[in-house]
């Protein structure tokens, strides 16, 4: 557990940020998902199965420690030999000969004691046919190579426990990972940018902005410079708006032409001669018209989650976030937009004028947080639901439901040892995706290429251990020839299943990078570069912590990063 022992899962989000023991190890991530994410990470138990090498699995566990992950759990059954201490920075001559698990796990846990940590040193197969043998853990990782069936098998639990499960490759110079999240994943909050979030409703306003709006700009004309100087500028751009309507049938500007007249417009309300020393308000009157004059309409996004099967019809186990959806929906069919977020952005005006605006945004915010509160507890009870919605939750939807995401989760590609992988549904844009400058797709595929050769090569008096290609240096050249064939023959099922047509000379590149590739990985030897598997650990353990807090949002579903051009891609399988 992280910074009060044995008190992080009874810590209210309160207790955490008052206390120093939090705030003082964990302030710059406190700043990045708050205290409610700090809770979800404490609460957390992680498992990683780790294969081959095993410097990914490794570093993506560290920066998963480091930030106070609650538990964490190593399967490794690989004993420590003279490979490992060079690639591998938690290992030292004096853990030769004894379980890889135990020591990286002692070493990971002294990077932050608040963090309880196990090891199971049982080789993965028999493990892995226990019962029960996943049920504790909240999130796993495993890295690569591991045999088609135990991917399965975790995917089926992924499934069924509704647990996220991440996949994850390095091999050389590259590296690549697949997340498998639930099939419904929600996130409410996803951390805009700061310059989407502003909600000013300027073209619906109500009649407490309205009447502030009137007051602030009465007798705007004849105004003192200094006050004519420090109105605020959404007062000025209601003000503009109610004489533009007098001259255009009552509408607000509707495209370009006319928010650029409607510029000139606030333009010419300025005080050139102002002798205070200009008018800052109404230069940020002017430079938000084209990004303020907006109808506040949902994103077709938002609008399709609450067209979504469970939003539509709430049942006694339906989950908090589709009980408030479905709430905030009917305030958007009842209103025709979404909750007023009642966040004001920086602008020139006098403390108390700026103040009085906050409050009437806020005060707008409180209303319809209580409309749709109300809806809230009206479906609780019409549906029987034994849980209870706190409001802190209804309030947090409220304020970012303009921002919300829903990422339906979808199993990741697992190459069989016996007969043909299936692309599915994505199948014709991945095959699109071949042929595009600099695509990194065939990349994608070489890794497939190699899965699927491990599936079906052992290593020498390891029974049933996956031998990687290019592992014995007298079958390099073999090796390749057989990972560039299993490549090709995926490009050309792939190729079929999405319909796709891609001319000859396309395909003469394709299969020369290819072959390029599949060279690349095979000379590796199954072997991991220490910096590149760092730094997909990095990129590994930060969607982790998306997954994890349900904050921002996660990858969907697959990254591969290229570590000779330094470039990465993200594209659904």
């Amino acid at each position: 557990m992280a910074a009060v022992p044995g008190a992080a899962g009874t810590l209210s989000a309160a207790d955490i940020l008052s206390s120093t023991l939090y705030t003082q190890p964990y302030d710059r991530q406190l700043r990045l998902w708050g205290a409610t994410g700090q809770i979800a990470l404490e609460n957390s138990h992680i498992l990683l199965i780790n294969s081959g090498p095993g410097v990914v699995g490794l570093e993506t566990l560290k920066n998963l420690v480091l930030p106070g992950a609650g538990n964490f759990t190593i399967q490794d059954s690989a004993v420590v030999d003279e490979a490992d201490l060079g690639i591998n920075f938690f290992l030292e001559e004096s853990h030769l000969g004894g379980f890889r698990a135990e020591h990286t796990c002692n070493l990971l846990k002294e990077l932050n004691p608040d963090v309880q940590g196990n090891f199971i040193t049982e080789p993965v197969e028999s493990w892995l046919s226990q019962a029960d043998a996943l049920k504790p853990y909240t999130l796993i990782l495993a890295t690569a190579p591991i045999r088609p069936e135990l991917l399965t098998k975790l995917t089926a639990h992924a499934d069924q426990a509704l647990v996220p499960l991440f996949y994850v490759h390095s091999v050389g110079f590259y590296s690549h990972f697949s997340v498998h999240l639930p099939p419904a994943f929600p996130i409410v909050d996803t951390h805009p940018s700061p310059e989407t979030t502003a909600d000013l409703r300027l073209l619906k306003p109500w009649p407490e902005l309205l009447e502030y709006a009137k007051e602030k700009t009465k007798d705007m004309e004849n105004m003192a410079a200094d006050d004519h100087g420090h109105i605020p500028y959404i007062a000025i751009l209601l003000h503009c708006l109610e004489e533009w309507k007098k001259e255009h049938n009552g509408e607000a500007p509707k495209n370009y032409k006319d928010k650029t007249a409607f510029r000139d417009l606030v333009k010419k309300a300025t005080q050139t001669d102002n002798p205070e020393g200009g008018e800052e308000n109404f230069e940020e009157a002017v430079s938000a018209v084209l990004k303020s004059l907006n109808p506040p309409e949902p994103s077709s996004t938002v609008k399709d989650i609450f067209k979504a099967p469970e939003c539509v019809i709430i049942r006694e186990n339906s989950a908090p976030f589709w009980v408030i959806a479905h709430a905030i929906g009917l305030f958007y069919t009842k209103y025709g937009v979404l909750p007023v977020p009642g966040a004001v952005p920086d602008m020139k005006a006098r403390s108390a004028d700026y103040i009085q605006l906050q409050n009437v945004y806020k005060s707008k915010a409180r209303k319809d947080l209580a409309e749709v509160l109300e809806s809230v507890r009206f479906l609780e009870r019409n549906a029987n639901m034994s849980t209870h919605i706190e409001e802190k939750d209804v309030e947090a939807f409220c304020k970012n439901a303009a921002h919300i995401k829903l990422v339906r989760g979808r199993p990741f590609h697992i190459v069989p040892a016996e007969g043909d992988l299936k692309f599915g549904s994505n199948a014709k844009s991945l095959a699109q995706k071949l042929t595009f400058p600099d695509a990194l797709i065939p990349i994608y595929i070489a890794f497939l290429a190699w899965d699927k050769f491990t599936a079906t090569h052992t290593l020498d008096g390891l029974a049933g251990a996956p031998r990687p290609p290019g592992s014995s240096d007298a079958e390099v050249e073999s090796d390749t020839e057989k990972v560039t064939s299993i490549a090709l023959k995926l490009i050309d099922s792939l190729v079929k299943e999405a319909k796709y047509t891609i001319d000859e000379e396309e395909y003469d590149t394709i299969r020369t990078q290819i072959g390029e590739l599949a060279q690349e990985l095979v000379r590796a030897g199954g072997g991991e570069l220490h910096n590149i598997g760092a730094l997909t650990g990095g990129i590994v353990s930060q969607e982790v912590i998306k997954v994890i807090t349900e904050q921002y949002v996660p990858v969907d579903n697959t990254c591969v990063f290229d570590g000779v051009r330094s470039k990465s891609s993200v594209f659904k399988v």
